[in-house]
């Protein structure tokens, strides 16, 4: 049987739907949630083989979330596309987005070793990583049938949230320039929600520059738009974990790594400037799994502080 302890439990129709797509003779024989997810339960599916041996895999779970249908529906899409591509992400094993089978929406699919790294230390080696692996998933070419749905952004410059003591001016600066139009692009294949709690290293302590990704994760978001896009949720992530510098340095290693970004500098700002207001709307939330994974210095002020940090250098950077 399956551990039922804790919130590492899975309900009983999901458990069922589960063991319906595993190979003959094999059977669920642990449980254990996944911490760090914010919009969705994770755990990890133990299966005892016929062989003896194990084999894991992951086990999402949208509850009472609005878009679960329309987020696993990417999700599938994405797995499927991905499957063979080199981009090292996990493979699809069955999906119920309507929770036809489940008690809530669901989606199966194999577990990639390694683990993700959120620590200050390290940070110069990974960031060439995270670029490349960048640069990977832009290059992915679908068939028009095959494209994700058109990116999202859902705020806007009236849902933008001024920091406390943050540099108004600044602020006021960079609200005019979501203002306005979007700039033309040639679209990619975007991940949509790339930084570094959804990607996964190996990290063998014996020998630290043979560091690697070995996965990435959460594709419930992928979708059909700019690379700029893309790169500046990670420059933003990555500013509000470890310093502004790091947001900024970011776009400059995707370019050098071979990536192409919007050949004018104010183009550019504006996807910078969109990904990085965006997250004055949730800097409690955003912030939360990060103290979870250790980060407890992270707080919401602190974090704070940072955006409006990146903000203004974004906004003082030269042309």
């Amino acid at each position: 049987m399956a551990d039922r302890d804790g919130d590492g439990a899975v309900r009983p129709l999901t458990l069922a739907w589960v063991g319906r797509h595993l190979d003959g003779g094999e059977r669920v024989v642990r449980t254990e949630a996944l911490h760090g997810g914010i919009t969705a339960e994770m755990r990890r599916v133990t299966v005892a083989r016929r062989d003896g041996g194990t084999r894991d895999l992951v086990l999402r779970t949208l509850v009472d979330v609005e878009h679960a249908e329309d987020w696993l529906n990417r999700e599938r899409g994405a797995l499927a596309l991905l499957a063979g591509s080199g981009v090292p992400a996990p493979g699809l094993v069955a999906v119920d987005h309507r929770a036809v089978h489940c008690e809530y929406p669901s989606l199966l699919m194999t577990h990639l070793a390694g683990r993700t790294v959120l620590d200050d230390e390290g940070v110069e080696a990974r960031v060439p990583l995270l670029a490349r692996e960048l640069v990977a998933i832009h290059a992915v070419r679908p068939a028009p049938a095959e494209r994700p749905p058109g990116y999202v952004t859902l705020s806007t410059a009236d849902t933008v949230v001024t920091p406390k003591d943050a540099d108004t001016a600044a602020w006021a600066a960079a609200v005019d320039v979501i203002r306005r139009p979007a700039p033309p692009y040639e679209a990619r294949f975007l991940h949509r929600d790339f930084h570094p709690g959804n990607v996964l290293f190996d990290v063998p302590p014996s020998d630290p520059a043979a560091l690697r990704i070995t996965g990435v994760v959460d594709w419930a978001a992928a979708s059909w738009g700019p690379a700029d896009l893309d790169v500046a949720h990670c420059c933003t992530n990555l500013a509000l974990l470890h310093g502004p510098a790091w947001g900024l340095r970011l776009a400059e290693v995707y370019e050098e790594a071979g990536g192409v970004l919007a050949a004018a500098a104010g183009e550019r700002l504006y996807w910078q400037v969109r990904d990085a207001l965006s997250f004055s709307e949730e800097v409690h939330q955003v912030s939360l799994p990060w103290r979870g994974a250790g980060r407890t210095e992270l707080t919401p002020r602190i974090v704070e502080q940072r955006l409006d940090a990146y903000v203004t250098a974004l906004m003082d950077a030269p042309d």
